[in-house]
Formats: structure tokens, C-alpha cells, sequence
């Protein structure tokens, strides 16, 4: 129950039940029964900058793609960096956004909540109060989604992908 341990008590033992009965899946696919269409780096930088115009026009982004290192089992499930380079007597900045390559197969709802939450570090690096306020203002179903994917993450440790 790793990816829930901070929930309320009573939450994990509502999950547990649909574990311990098999029925997680058939809860998953109720709420999420089809994939998105964004699975290579080109349609995935154009999903995620029709996302970043629409609430975050004054941020440049110079490359999102999917990426195979990025390890969900220790918690990540996109990589948000900022690099920063000189040239000449310039400061040039670089925002990338990286995702999971196990949201390549997974329904539109996940992988737009990874997406909301790397681009609100544009905004807020910190997990703060204002940084979770831009993600219910872009995804008003943010929590709940966030919530499902981590009960997602616990089927897949425990089953294999569904999607």
C-alpha cells in the first residue's frame, strides 16, 4: 500500500478489499476504460504545449518526451528540470518535461494529471499550497485522478499493466 500509506485509513482499507477480491481492475476500467493517443515525444510535446498555452503562456518548454529511466516504483512519474545555460554574456534556461513510459498505455485522465503536475513547477517548484491550488485550477479532478493512479500503480505492482 505504499503508493497510499499517507490516505486515510479507511480509504486503504477500501482498496485493499478490491485487491484481496480482485476487483481493483474492474474498478480501474469502470472509471478509465480507454487509452490516450499520445504515444510517441511528438504528439506528447504537442498534447502537453496545447496544456501549457492554455494556462501558462509565459513559460517556454523546450522538450517533453517519455522516458524509460525515470522509475515509478521510486516515486517518480514525470521529471519536471531547468537548465540553465551562458552564452556569450547570456543566460539561456531550458525547461524539459519527462514521463513515465508506462503512461504511453494509459488512460488520457493519468497521463494529463503528470502533465499538469510537471507543468505547475513551471509556476511553483515546491509542493506547496499555491502549486496544488494550479493543479485543481487546470484539472479540477486533479485529486481524484492522482488518487486512481496510485491505486493503478498498486495493480500494476502487483498484476502487470492493464492497458
Amino acid at each position: 500500500m505504499k503508493y497510499i500509506s499517507h490516505y486515510p485509513k479507511h480509504l486503504q482499507e477500501q482498496v485493499q478489499k478490491l485487491l484481496d477480491t480482485n476487483k481493483l481492475k474492474d474498478y480501474i476500467l469502470s472509471k478509465y476504460p480507454k487509452t490516450h493517443s499520445f504515444t510517441n515525444d511528438k504528439t506528447l510535446y504537442d498534447y502537453t504545449m496545447d496544456l501549457k498555452n492554455d494556462y501558462f503562456k509565459k513559460f517556454q518548454i523546450s522538450k517533453v518526451v517519455y522516458d524509460g529511466k525515470i522509475n515509478v516504483i521510486n516515486n517518480a512519474l514525470g521529471l519536471h528540470t531547468f537548465i540553465s545555460r551562458v552564452q556569450g554574456n547570456k543566460l539561456k534556461a531550458k525547461n524539459e518535461i519527462k514521463i513515465a513510459t508506462i503512461f504511453k498505455n494509459s488512460p488520457e485522465e493519468f497521463l494529463k494529471m503528470i502533465v499538469v503536475h510537471e507543468l505547475s513547477h513551471l509556476k511553483e517548484k515546491e509542493h506547496n499550497k499555491a502549486f496544488y491550488d494550479m493543479c485543481c485550477y487546470v484539472m479540477p479532478n486533479y485529486y481524484q485522478v492522482e488518487f486512481d493512479l496510485r491505486i493503478y500503480l498498486l495493480y500494476v505492482d502487483r498484476f502487470g499493466k492493464i492497458y
